[in-house]
């Protein structure tokens, strides 16, 4: 898992019918200077990351990437990333 915070969503014209329901966000990965409130956003790539928990802009979120994506679908399902949780609060100490 990884942290992220929710920079925005993205719209679709047409979904396939196994996303219905949700919505996609575009997330800021975390790293230590995020997590330490030393930098608001990362300078990484911006993932777009599928959503069924309701996030919204401004969360901050745990996310999966890769093959385990698509585990919580039935079927076999094309998704590169999805939101597995809504932080309410955190707590990080970096490595000394």
């Amino acid at each position: 898992m990884k942290p992220g915070t929710v920079i925005g969503t993205v719209t679709f014209n047409q979904i396939a019918p196994q996303f219905r329901g949700g919505s996609w966000l575009m997330v800021s990965p975390m790293g230590t200077e995020e997590l330490t409130g030393q930098r608001a956003y990362g300078q990484a790539s911006t993932p777009v990351v599928y959503d069924k928990l309701g996030a919204g802009v401004g969360d901050q979120i745990l996310y999966v990437e890769g093959a385990e994506a698509s585990m919580p679908f039935p079927q076999p399902t094309p998704l590169d990333a999805i939101n597995v949780a809504i932080l309410d609060t955190y707590e990080f100490s970096p490595p000394q």
